[in-house]
């Protein structure tokens, strides 16, 4: 089918994979655009409720496929901007089906009957697993190729768990402000299978299977691309007073439905039904596998908890993986909010501490302040569930970057993975502690750890171009933060490929970076780095300029000292930057975490006052015997 023009300015491009509108892509989720594919492809022709359950799910269905479809149809109503009174696109035949009535002048004859049954690899298009788009989807699933085969590590993992992806949940209600409803959905729906049993089933993170929410792919692609065996697909209605949530397990081999199920219940009852359904899931894994079925632990059954403090837990977690410094905020302000209606909500508790150690990396303000808050959140955290894998993870960062008590952090770190060795951020994490602790074979495979389950997860490839950078790996380190920025150039983390070519003496090529990512840089960070490069490069004159323009927009907008000790270190002021990472380790901030690994200190540790500032922080190098 070539692409389809229609309207005034629509186009639908099976090739693609894309429905567009004069040019520009339009999102349309899954289960909408195969069925508006299939209604294109019978252009003024009715096709049935029936084929289109057939089309979407297979014969063997057992979801709520009449909501699905009627949910479907609207969403395309909405993105055509059509109307179900007057339609100008699609037409209900009421108790029958739909028909495609936009006048296509390009488009070839539509076939006179139904199309003909699919093999099951064809069939299983609510994953998008059409022949037909299939071949075309080479552009659309550039991205993720990169993704998948430019961030792997060097270094391989045996993997030899079954591996399950968990797709994001469709939300049926209509309603754009209840993504958070069925995107909470799927993280819990990940967390849950991610503790049921941890030996045998590995859980992709939500990082890698969230790509799919706006880049549909075939069913073979995403589990090519995720390395799993299994994926799990659902939706979620929900009303004041009412929930319908429906799971489908699919076998990535042959695109077999193993187990499908539709669930009616009341909101507070979420929690539950949640682990009831991965408990059954974690059934059929393992019986498909030929392992006996696991026993649930009775401490894993969910606790119970007020829905209106559930529902904020879920907002906060949407608005944290914005990874965003206002998301962030906005997500600390719903994790309070849940805490202060439910005193005993430990994920809540842990996500609030994870929350604001992490804002502490984002802003780069004195981080005193959100410390102590992290902290009292984190205990709290533990005091109600020892077992949260999240909680130890939150607790050991804190440790790790404000107290540099490196032997709890670490002990904490392996506690996180023992309790949950699918929580890729704690594998991520750990990598990066093992990095400031100058063990980089250790930190390449732990991160390696971490991408197996979030293998799109760009902020895992960029945190392992930072190892290589440590380890003094700088053409590794380019080329692997160079991946990242071919997928997302503006992402943050990958700018610190600046701080490679300065130590290649790509200077040009540094500059230019500094440039391109001016507009989203802190003044003060923007011009402390800018004088980093300038004085590695020898142009003293441009250094002290902007070295002057850090300080006095420092003023203004305070930032972490740290921060400008880099400057003067690369400016060649030792004294100077000696002074100001006096006063970082005075204010606790986390950039000290560095001191042992950092190329840009090198310069200063012959210096006494830096080896006693090594020792102070708990990284100096253990007394010869």
């Amino acid at each position: 089918m070539i692409a389809l023009r229609f309207g005034e300015d629509f186009e639908l491009d099976p090739g693609a994979y894309q429905l567009r509108r004069a040019g520009q892509p339009l999102k349309l989720e899954r289960i909408p655009m195969e069925i508006l594919l299939l209604l294109a492809e019978h252009q003024g022709q009715l096709v049935t409720r029936e084929q289109i359950v057939e089309r979407i799910w297979g014969k063997s269905v057992y979801l709520d496929a009449d909501n699905s479809i009627n949910g479907a149809i609207r969403k395309i109503r909405q993105v055509l901007k059509d109307n179900s009174e007057h339609p100008r696109f699609i037409q209900t035949v009421t108790g029958r089906g739909y028909r495609f009535i936009a006048p296509c002048p390009d488009a070839a004859p539509s076939p006179a009957s139904a199309p003909a049954a699919q093999p099951p690899a064809a069939r299983r298009s609510r994953v998008g697993a059409r022949v037909a788009a299939a071949a075309g989807l080479v552009v659309l699933g550039v991205v993720a190729a990169i993704a998948v085969l430019r961030l792997r590590a060097a270094a391989v993992l045996p993997e030899t768990r079954a591996m399950i992806a968990v797709l994001p949940f469709t939300n049926l209600t209509g309603d754009q402000r209840q993504e958070y409803f069925s995107d909470g959905l799927t993280d819990e729906m990940i967390t849950q299978l991610g503790e049921r049993d941890p030996t045998h089933l590995g859980v992709i993170a939500r990082t890698s299977v969230m790509h799919y929410k706006n880049n549909p792919a075939p069913l073979d692609t995403i589990v090519r691309e995720l390395g799993v065996q299994y994926v799990l697909e659902g939706s979620v209605r929900r009303d004041a007073d009412h929930v319908r949530v429906t799971a489908e397990l699919i076998r990535g081999s042959d695109q077999t439905q193993l187990w499908a199920r539709q669930y009616d219940r009341r909101p507070a009852d979420l929690l539950q039904l949640q682990g009831e359904i991965a408990q059954a899931i974690a059934n059929e894994i393992q019986a498909s596998v030929g392992r006996p079925a696991p026993i649930a632990d009775a401490d894993s059954v969910p606790v119970t908890h007020p829905f209106a403090a559930y529902d904020l837990y879920l907002r906060g977690a949407y608005d944290l993986n914005t990874r965003s410094v206002p998301g962030i905020e906005r997500a600390i302000g719903y994790f309070q909010q849940a805490v202060a209606l439910d005193s005993n909500f430990a994920r809540a508790y842990a996500a609030l501490a994870g929350a604001n150690a992490l804002l502490i990396g984002y802003a780069s303000h004195p981080p005193r302040a959100m410390i102590a808050q992290a902290r009292a959140a984190a205990v709290r955290a533990l005091s109600l569930d020892p077992s949260s894998a999240e909680a130890h993870t939150a607790y050991a960062l804190i440790v790790q970057n404000y107290d540099w008590d490196w032997t709890s952090a670490e002990r904490e770190y392996q506690r996180a993975i023992a309790l949950n060795p699918n929580y890729a951020t704690a594998h991520q994490w750990y990598a990066e502690h093992l990095m400031w602790r100058g063990r980089f074979e250790e930190a390449l495979r732990e991160s390696e750890r971490a991408r197996r389950l979030d293998p799109l997860s760009l902020i895992i490839a960029a945190d392992n171009g930072a190892i290589l950078y440590y380890a003094r790996q700088y053409d590794r380190a380019i080329d692997k933060w160079r991946s990242v920025l071919q997928i997302d150039p503006e992402f943050p983390r990958a700018h610190a490929i600046v701080f490679a070519y300065v130590e290649k003496r790509m200077y040009a090529e540094a500059l230019a970076d500094m440039e391109a990512q001016r507009a989203q840089a802190e003044p003060p960070v923007y011009w402390s780095d800018l004088a980093y490069i300038y004085g590695r490069a020898g142009r003293a004159a441009l250094a002290r300029a902007a070295m002057d323009s850090a300080l006095r927009t420092a003023e203004r907008q305070p930032v972490q000292a740290g921060v400008i000790a880099d400057a003067y270190a690369g400016m060649g002021d030792k004294a100077s930057a000696l002074d100001w990472l006096e006063r970082a380790y005075a204010e606790h901030s986390n950039d000290m975490t560095a001191l042992k690994v950092n190329p840009g200190f090198d310069g200063l540790r012959g210096d006494p006052r830096f080896q006693r500032l090594l020792e102070r922080v708990g990284l100096a190098p253990p007394p010869s015997p």
